[in-house]
């Protein structure tokens, strides 16, 4: 059966609409797409949840949805602060908007050789990528949640042996200065270097002691972590603004202990 169809189709997005009222976000939400994103060691593929959106003016019915899945397939660049915001141009460029956002949440993948035994393993991070076109400026935001291992200063000082000790989420949300870049390690390096010790993903014997011990001589408060990480922060001039939080997964309670400042102070 043939079907004859109309020369033209009707674009309703761009009727107008009569009601005047302006949309701030309009897009897609929760794509899950494979991206290339840029590490230390090289490109890395992974899978991102991606949401996009753009602002909407009062006089338009709505935005062009499916354009936004069109610049995301011809994204081909490894992810980076800097290739995030190149990205979110040309969506604003192909929807016609004055403002909109891009935020990418993905797993992020590290190497890591075990401190004694050299033992070679992956640990996985969770990190989240926005850029946001404001009418102020352009803003990108870093965050990654670093798991770490904390000591209870506490419970070393007050027992004749032995101190409990616990797994932490460490998250560091840096705003860069415009024009920079930042890479994910370097989050990750700050959150593990104050930590009473980091985590691999794999561990021989000689491996183990070297933790237990690490983390032993190394005591940490929730309080200690994140003040520590924001010192460092603070004297970073590629960081505008940043949130700093630790839940210390307690091991002797069932609660967490958890902490949050933000800067500059």
């Amino acid at each position: 059966m043939n079907m004859i169809l109309p020369i033209s189709l009707p674009d309703v997005q761009s009727s107008a609409d009569t009601r005047r009222v302006p949309i701030q976000k309009v897009g897609v939400k929760s794509v899950t797409h494979p991206i290339v994103v840029a590490t230390r060691s090289g490109p890395q593929p992974t899978v991102a949840v991606v949401d996009m959106y753009v602002s909407l003016p009062a006089h338009l019915k709505g935005t062009h949805m499916s354009r936004f899945l069109e610049v995301l397939g011809r994204f081909s660049k490894p992810l980076s602060a800097v290739t995030l915001a190149e990205l979110l141009a040309v969506m604003l460029r192909r929807l016609d908007a004055d403002s909109g956002m891009i935020e990418m949440r993905l797993p992020y993948f590290v190497r890591k050789a075990a401190p004694v035994s050299g033992v070679e393993s992956l640990l996985d991070y969770q990190v989240i990528l926005r850029a946001e076109q404001l009418p102020d400026g352009l803003e990108i935001t870093q965050q990654v949640l670093t798991p770490v291992t904390s000591l209870c200063p506490c419970s070393k000082e007050i027992s004749l042996y032995g101190a409990h000790n616990q797994r932490s989420h460490v998250i560091i949300t840096a705003t860069l200065e415009p024009g920079v870049d930042l890479p994910v390690e370097e989050l990750i390096d700050i959150a593990e270097s104050t930590a009473s010790c980091q985590l691999w993903g794999l561990l021989k014997r000689p491996d183990e002691k070297y933790v237990t011990e690490r983390a032993y001589e190394n005591p940490k408060f929730v309080e200690d972590l994140v003040r520590d990480i924001a010192v460092v922060l603070a004297e970073d001039p590629r960081v505008a603004r940043y949130q700093v939080s630790s839940e210390n997964f307690e091991s002797i309670h069932n609660h967490s202990a958890f902490a949050w400042l933000s800067g500059p102070q």
